[in-house]
This record gives C-alpha cells, structure tokens and sequence, in this order.
C-alpha cells in the first residue's frame, strides 16, 4: 500500500528522460560538429556570392520557404537555403540539449544552465542572418554572424568537456606559468579569428560579387597583420607545451600534453592551408577549407585549454 502510493505521488521527481541520458555525451557531440558545419555552409554562402540567394526571410522566395526552380535559376538560391537547412538541424539538437541537460537534477545548476546557450545562440544566429539580408549583405552584420558561429562553437566546446567533469570547483593542473601560458594562447585566438575574417572581407571572396571586397582595408597589410597573430599564437603553444613537458606524469598531465598536441596538429594544417592559399592566389575551395580549419581551431583551443585544470 505505502509503495502504491510512492507511485502515485504528485511530487514524485523520478528522472523521466532517465533511458535518454546515455545519449547526452553524443548530442553535445554532435552540436559541436554542427556549430563547425555551418561555419563551413556559411562559408560556401560567402564564396560563391550566394548571400542573396534568397531573396526573403524567413521565406527564401516571396510565397515560398524554400528555392523554387525554374529554367533561369542559379545555384545561389539553393547553397544560401543549405545553410539556412543546417541552421534548422542545430535548432533540434539545440532543443535535444537542452532536453538532456537542462533536466538533469544530478548534476549542479551551474553546468544546466550552459543547455540554453546552444538554443539562444541558433536563434540569435537566424536573427541576424535575417538583418545580413534585409541590409544586403552588410559586411558589419556578416562579420558578427561569424564571430558569433565562432563563440559558440567555444562554447559548444566547453559544454562538452563539462559534461566529462564533475561539479566541484576547478583545481588547477599546474602552478602560476601553465595557467597564465593557457590564458594567453586563449585570448590570442580572438585576434587570430577577428583578423582572419578581416582578410576574407578585404579579398576577392568577401561574398559580393558587385565589388572586390567588403572592408576597404590594404589585403597585403591586413594578411601580414593575421598572419603576425598567427605566429604569436604559436609562441605560447610552444610555451605551453614546454612547461607540460616539464610536469611530472600523472593521468592529468598525460591528458592535458595530448589535448595540446591535437591543438599544435590542428594549428600547423591550418597554417600549411593559409600559406598555400596565399601563394596560390586564394582559390575559393582552399579558402573554404580555411574557414572550416579556423573553426577547428576554435574547438582545439578550448579543448587544450580546458585540460588545464580539474574537476572533482
């Protein structure tokens, strides 16, 4: 009788998504593959000058949702409705996110609530791809739609490796040196990125096919400027990997040298790709794979970083 009316108590606060929880790990994978996607689509968008494919939003054409045929459309229509399709798949990993990890009473109030990041951002993200319309393709508007694809594939990443932690405060993997070396290789990647959309703004492949650029900046000055980032920010890696390597082994340190190590990988292929792109004069695919290995990089940076410190 007493277990009869456990069941049917009102307040019971039984884990209803119980069955669904092993999944959690893989949908905040997935997200985070997701949020590099589209910066891929986005970049499709920019280089083939499909911005404007659709003409409408959120319709695509007046009437319609998505691009409709006829004997004189262009390809532009359907690669700008692509990106607007992945946009419509994060949405639902967004919502299964925070399905998953918002309801979860097990875990601390803190890590929950990073589940309404991913949604927020997929909505602001349609929000100003509606302005980057309305404005034709402002290059103020397009460059924030990628510095936010940008932010959110950080923390996209930081959601995931929160997901593998405990809920205790962070304890430091190291003393004052490794903190300080992830800090700087941390905030140089804003200038490494902010940078590197200025260079595709002042090029060939701004994304508008009525002028040779969208930022009125020197592409020669602009490129040495990205590319000086570029190698400060391989100064602190090297810095970082250094003072690891000096550690004593322990399983946290074994971790945090590889999760460097993928960074350092990640870091010389997009170099490689940036110097070929730039003495090959920019073909528009190696631009394309640029932009893709920018946002790996993104995610490498805050993988490393994060393996910098502990969680009980």
């Amino acid at each position: 009788m007493v277990a009869e009316t456990l069941v049917n108590d009102p307040t019971d606060r039984r884990d209803r998504l119980a069955r669904l929880r092993p999944w959690t790990r893989a949908v905040l994978l997935a997200n985070v593959i997701g949020q590099v996607a589209i910066i891929g689509t986005g970049g499709a968008v920019r280089l083939t000058d499909s911005g404007l494919g659709c003409s409408r939003w959120p319709m695509c054409t007046p009437g319609s949702f998505t691009p409709q045929y006829h004997p004189a459309t262009s390809y532009h229509p359907f690669v700008e409705f692509g990106n607007r399709t992945v946009t419509g798949v994060l949405m639902v990993i967004a919502v299964a996110v925070l399905l998953l990890v918002w309801t979860d009473r097990s875990r601390s109030r803190a890590y929950r609530a990073l589940a309404w990041v991913p949604l927020g951002g997929v909505v602001a993200q349609a929000v100003i791809g509606g302005v980057v319309v309305l404005l034709e393709l402002d290059p103020r508007w397009v460059s924030l739609h990628m510095a936010v694809s940008a932010a959110l594939v950080w923390c996209s990443a930081y959601l995931l490796h929160r997901h593998g932690e405990g809920d205790d405060v962070p304890v430091p993997l190291a003393g004052a040196p490794v903190r300080a070396a992830g800090w700087v290789l941390g905030l140089l990647l804003v200038p490494v990125v902010t940078l590197g959309v200025l260079v595709t703004g002042s090029g060939p492949h701004s994304g508008d096919d009525t002028v040779g650029y969208r930022f009125a900046f020197d592409p020669l000055l602009i490129t040495k400027t990205h590319s000086g980032s570029v190698w400060l920010f391989v100064l602190a890696l090297v810095v970082l990997l250094v003072l690891l390597h000096r550690l004593p082994a322990s399983p946290g340190v074994g971790a945090a040298r590889k999760a460097v190590w993928v960074l350092a990988g990640v870091t010389v292929l997009q170099g490689a790709i940036g110097y070929t792109q730039y003495f090959t004069g920019l073909p528009a695919w190696l631009v394309g794979i640029h932009m893709v290995g920018a946002a790996l990089l993104i995610w490498a940076t805050a993988h490393a970083t994060l393996h910098l410190r502990t969680r009980v």
